[in-house]
């Protein structure tokens, strides 16, 4: 379970064997069940998690009890609700496994004391919170900006092979959009 998170902090910092060591010292594993929350709006976050397997969705409820998908987390992808982790606020977003998932988190105290004994990591994060900040800022873009096509093409290109892992309701959501329209639009387009 651990090369997979090793590799992905390679894809930005190169870990000795003793830096290694201490991470995986210091991650815990955990599984959760499809449709099991991680996270619910009002908790504080206490982990961020790293995806082994599985998919898991970040989303928000307006007042009328509608869900809005922000994000989906496949594997060697990271997810928390960033605000409440590390400012250790409530949390106002729901996190949600849309499969049974394997996930490897630190704690907010554990990922300082790394920062702390492997400095590489702290560089490691400022990546990852960048990379998805850019992300966050093409995403709000494509929403003011693109047709409910584009924004689908840029979904599959974003997520690939992720539309035959999820129902259409959380891609629709995702987009925009009502799951009719997504299927009328696929169906028309041949998509």
């Amino acid at each position: 379970m651990s090369q997979l998170i090793l590799r992905n902090f390679a894809l930005h910092v190169l870990l000795a064997p003793d830096e290694e060591e201490q991470v995986l010292t210091l991650m815990h594993c955990k599984s959760f069940k499809k449709r099991e929350l991680l996270v619910t709006p009002g908790e504080t976050e206490r982990h961020i998690y790293f995806v082994e397997e599985g998919c898991l969705r970040m989303y928000h409820t307006d007042t009328d009890g509608q869900e809005h998908n922000l994000c989906f987390y496949t594997e060697n992808w990271w997810a928390c609700d960033n605000v409440s982790f590390f400012k250790k606020k409530p949390a106002t977003h729901t996190i949600q496994a849309l499969e049974d998932s394997e996930l490897c988190c630190f704690t907010l105290t554990d990922l300082e004391n790394l920062f702390n004994s492997v400095p590489k990591l702290e560089r490691f994060f400022r990546i990852l919170i960048q990379n998805g900040f850019d992300m966050y800022q093409r995403r709000v873009t494509s929403n003011l900006s693109l047709t409910s096509e584009q924004r689908y093409l840029e979904f599959r290109r974003h997520y690939p092979g992720l539309e035959q892992r999820i129902n259409q309701k959380h891609i629709a959501s995702y987009l925009g959009i009502t799951a009719a329209f997504l299927s009328m639009m696929r169906k028309e387009k041949d998509l």
